[in-house]
């Protein structure tokens, strides 16, 4: 359908630098206020759920906030909760060179962590990859209880997002932006929390910058097109059984157990 093209390219924006630059100025405009109502019948957003319903653009709508409780955290400090509301996109083991498919580019580890150092520890572990379509509620939420030990940001430019970033080089590994979480967990073990934005625009977006996250707050959004890939090292977590690829998901549903 024409329309819900439009729409999609509105949040999700485009593969081409001056058409994004466009897209993103249309759906922060006053004009695209008035698409709101035919975006959410469209993708059938339930409104019920959201904390207002003034909203000055698109992209306010887009970045919404939900009501308190609208999604309870499974208990237990040993799950793993969905970060985000989506769709299970893959999940498995990780192999030296397992390839993942993020927002239909083709990436092997290094590409998602930027060096060679960095991917040894996952090596045999397992990872699940989350799509957000332009329907879903687009937050994140820590998956965990964990210390932030670890943050960066990879894509068209490479610069730190805190006092614990690492800058990397000038040349660009995908232009898809790319920032990097890993968190040390209650095991003692650490996973990777990967949130994937637009080409050419950084759109991720992060609200907490302490070094302590707690299972199931809010730690940021995506401002548009948005993917979350999640690594853990080997023997460190597993999945639940129902953990599989197409499965629908919330924030704050279990997915895995740690081990």
């Amino acid at each position: 359908m024409l329309r819900e093209k439009y729409y999609r390219s509105l949040v999700e924006l485009t593969n081409g630098r001056w058409s994004s630059t466009i897209l993103r100025g249309v759906a922060g405009s006053r004009f695209s206020k008035r698409i709101i109502s035919s975006y959410i019948r469209l993708y059938g957003i339930d409104t019920q759920e959201t904390e207002n319903n003034t909203y000055h653009n698109l992209h306010d709508f887009f970045t919404r906030k939900l009501k308190q409780g609208a999604r309870p955290i499974a208990e237990g400090t040993e799950l793993y909760t969905s970060p985000v509301d989506g769709k299970i996109e893959s999940c498995g083991d990780i192999v030296e060179n397992s390839i993942f498919l993020v927002k239909e580019k083709r990436y092997n580890l290094v590409d998602l962590l930027g060096k060679e150092e960095n991917i040894a520890k996952y090596i045999n572990g397992k990872y699940i990859v989350f799509y957000l379509s332009p329907a879903d509620y687009h937050r994140l939420h820590s998956p965990i209880d964990g210390e932030v030990i670890k943050q960066f940001t990879l894509g068209r430019k490479s610069y730190p997002v805190n006092s614990l970033g690492l800058t990397y080089g000038d040349q660009p590994i995908s232009k898809n932006y790319r920032q990097i979480t890993e968190l040390q967990t209650a095991n003692g073990a650490t996973c990777a929390f990967i949130k994937v934005g637009a080409m050419f625009v950084n759109s991720i977006h992060l609200t907490n910058t302490t070094t302590e996250w707690k299972k199931g707050e809010e730690v940021g959004f995506f401002s548009f097109g948005s993917t979350v890939v999640m690594l853990f090292e080997p023997n460190s977590a597993e999945f639940l059984e129902q953990t599989v690829p197409g499965q629908k998901i919330q924030v704050g549903q279990a997915f895995a157990h740690m081990l």
